[in-house]
């Protein structure tokens, strides 16, 4: 028999692209979503509703896996802000409730998605691991916690645990709508509409943006590696700063600068520990994964 594997929250962003490289290795690929989404399903995988937060239940869905890749998360910096309950109750009260669950069903390894957010706004870079975390969102306190309780829960219960802190994710599936969209999928929208790109503030802050095709490798990684399951912390990021204004100059149009937000102004990962724990690498640049939304955007 397949092995067994669950992703939460299957139907996002990354978790579908997550779903599609298990199934196409061969494994037995479940995931868990709190309701139905537009996104369609793979037809190798098996989708549960579910309340990550209901232990009894999900316990049922894990059974027999042999690993958890936890994707599921109200995400969003600004959202987390205006709506901290809510997001406080999913993304750490759902996260404590899935690895109870995941100990009560004897899975071996849980795959945590934490962010590069939890580092705040630091003056050195590249951001290392060992740096002091320093959340300036609830979002971003939320994956501190959900880091903390995986270390905990593998020093308390035994369960493998590793936290991936991923960067700036973008890639094929990212949503372009809503207030809360990601940058690059805001951008490539308002390209596509002949509209004016925003930018808050100069554009001279930075980011470190992964394509999700490398956010799966690591994941990937992270279940198969020999050399991880004790909460270990992991960068997942190119290693390289790329300015806002330099991401628009690739998407290409106009651009209207608006007020600057609270946010901080440089990321860029050092990723040594991901080549040294997981073996894992960044693979794909920028400029082409870009040319390729541009493609599926249809913008010329």
């Amino acid at each position: 028999m397949a092995t067994k594997v669950v992703v939460t929250g299957g139907r996002g962003f990354i978790g579908s692209h997550i779903i599609d490289a298990l199934v196409q290795r061969g494994f037995d690929v479940h995931s868990i979503d709190s309701a139905e989404t537009a996104r369609e399903k793979n037809p190798k995988a098996t989708y549960h509703v579910a309340d990550i937060r209901d232990v009894a239940a999900v316990a049922v869905i894990l059974e027999g896996s042999d690993c958890i890749f936890h994707e599921a998360a109200l995400p969003r910096v600004q959202y987390s802000i205006e709506n901290p309950i809510e997001t406080f109750s999913i993304n750490v009260d759902g996260t404590v409730a899935l690895l109870k669950a995941a100990v009560d069903a004897k899975v071996c390894r849980f795959v945590f998605a934490s962010s590069a957010a939890v580092y705040g706004d630091q003056s050195t870079m590249p951001l290392t691991e060992d740096m002091r975390a320093s959340p300036k969102s609830p979002y971003a306190l939320h994956k501190e916690i959900g880091e903390i309780t995986c270390k905990l829960w593998s020093e308390l219960y035994g369960l493998e645990t590793v936290c991936l802190r991923y960067f700036n994710v973008y890639g094929p599936r990212l949503d372009p709508n809503g207030a809360y969209a990601l940058a690059i999928g805001k951008f490539l929208r308002l390209r596509k509409e002949g509209r004016p790109i925003e930018i808050w503030g100069d554009g001279t802050n930075t980011r470190d943006y992964v394509h999700v095709s490398d956010i799966v490798r690591a994941n990937v990684c992270a279940m198969e590696s020999d050399n991880v399951g004790k909460g270990e912390a992991i960068n997942i990021g190119t290693g390289k700063e790329t300015s806002v204004n330099t991401l628009v100059g690739l998407i290409g149009g106009s651009v209207q600068h608006v007020e600057a937000r609270l946010e901080p102004g440089r990321a860029c990962a050092d990723n040594r520990r991901a080549k040294e724990l997981l073996g894992w690498e960044p693979t794909l640049k920028l400029e082409d994964g870009i040319a390729e939304l541009k493609k599926e955007f249809g913008i010329t």
